[in-house]
């Protein structure tokens, strides 16, 4: 499409002017945006209470509007992380390796800009501001795609944003919106090596999948997260209701909710009825295998798609277990790569969990919800890489960077 072409020509070349900016410069002009974005508080909360209201009206799911709705809090919660990401330490030009060669010739390898970045997203404005944030910081220009849910949010930030940039003297084509919300769109982005360097997918797996089959632009798929707790035979049961109950219930539209559980048979006689008592207080539904109905026959029955689902809404899957090779080869089958924990008091159990789970982020003893740029003291995230090459885990400033080799010589050449 001309018009996604036509944004992604105005981010190359605001790209070019970004990766010449000092770290003061940028951090003037964050520190700037944080506070457009309470500055037009009015202007964006209102064009969010449409888009909220809109989707009320659709049936939108509970958890979804959550993850939709803004407010003056949530708000000034965006614009403290433009602030955050103003504080942290600027990779660009950190030298990662130095090296002098038997030939004298002097390699350096440093870290840059990435140059365009591609965001395709869902329904989170806040992810919006998060995204410019770190995009700016590192130097890169970015192009974001949000869904059609949280357009007129998405609107309002964004010239929110763009009004400090002119405020600043900087292209305010470092942060564009794809206000056409055509799904053509989508499809264009996927297809315009030419001018982004790489593509990020930040929503459930029918997006993200698309994404990653389809995209000839370099993507790092941040996944969608069928995060499980293990309760190992040896767990603590007021430690692990608490855990359980913060990871499922704190927010359900979030990607590091728990949304199955592993139960050690040695406990499930015990520790289900203080669970299901625990969960059914926040409305939570469980869907159980056969053993652990037969101890909570209130529960529901469990099918294989089960626990392999993100529910993002109030339901859990419970699976019973052995032992814990065989919570970790259940979780392993189902798990999306995202965040994993134990809750135990076995020293070689908790070990060999972290060791033989496959996952971004794997816990002994705490909630997934933990895994987020913020809690792990990177400032804000992009997302939440569950792949292995490039990033993984919460994608913070580093994550947004590559790296070039800079040689220095004195009139060497090779024989």
């Amino acid at each position: 499409m001309e018009y996604v072409k036509q944004l992604g020509m105005q981010a190359k070349e605001a790209s070019r002017k970004l990766g010449k900016l000092g770290i003061k410069e940028k951090n003037e002009a964050l520190e700037k945006a944080a506070k457009a974005l309470l500055t037009h508080a009015d202007v964006i909360l209102a064009a969010n209470a449409e888009d909220v209201k809109k989707a009320k009206d659709n049936q939108m799911k509970e958890s979804l509007v959550d993850r939709l709705t803004l407010t003056k809090e949530r708000l000034e919660g965006m614009a403290d992380g433009l602030r955050q990401v103003a504080s942290l330490n600027d990779p660009i030009g950190e030298m990662v390796s130095m090296v002098k060669r038997p030939n004298g010739l002097q390699i350096l390898e440093k870290r840059v800009p990435l140059g365009v970045v591609g965001m395709i997203y869902e329904s989170r404005p806040n992810v919006t501001a998060d995204a410019f944030g770190l995009c700016f910081k590192t130097g890169n220009a970015v192009i974001l795609r949000g869904g059609s849910d949280s357009i007129k949010s998405n609107i309002a930030i964004v010239a929110a944003l763009q009004s400090a940039l002119v405020e600043c003297g900087i292209p305010k084509e470092a942060v564009q919106l794809v206000e056409d919300t055509n799904r053509q769109t989508v499809v264009a982005m996927m297809k315009m090596n030419e001018y982004l360097d790489v593509l990020i997918p930040r929503g459930g797996a029918g997006l993200i999948k698309t994404v990653v089959e389809n995209s000839t632009v370099p993507v790092i798929e941040t996944g969608t997260g069928n995060c499980h707790i293990y309760v190992d035979e040896s767990a603590d049961f007021v430690m692990a209701l608490d855990i359980i109950e913060n990871a499922k219930t704190q927010r359900l539209g979030v990607c590091n909710a728990c949304e199955s559980l592993v139960i050690h048979e040695a406990v499930k006689k015990e520790f289900l009825p203080l669970l299901y008592e625990r969960l059914a207080a926040k409305q939570v539904v469980m869907r159980a295998d056969e053993e652990a109905r037969a101890v909570c026959p209130m529960m529901e029955e469990a099918t294989e798609e089960d626990f392999g689902c993100e529910y993002l809404d109030r339901l859990i899957s419970v699976k019973t277990v052995k032992n814990i090779d065989e919570a970790i080869s259940h979780i392993n089958h189902y798990n999306t790569g995202h965040s994993e924990s134990i809750i135990t008091k076995d020293y070689h159990n908790a070990m060999k969990f972290l060791d033989e789970i496959d996952a971004a982020a794997v816990y002994v003893n705490a909630s997934t919800r933990f895994t987020d740029g913020n809690e792990f003291g990177l400032g804000a995230e992009i997302g939440i890489s569950t792949q292995k090459l490039h990033a993984r885990g919460p994608m913070g400033l580093k994550a947004l960077t590559t790296t070039k080799f800079v040689i220095f010589g004195d009139g060497q050449i090779r024989k």
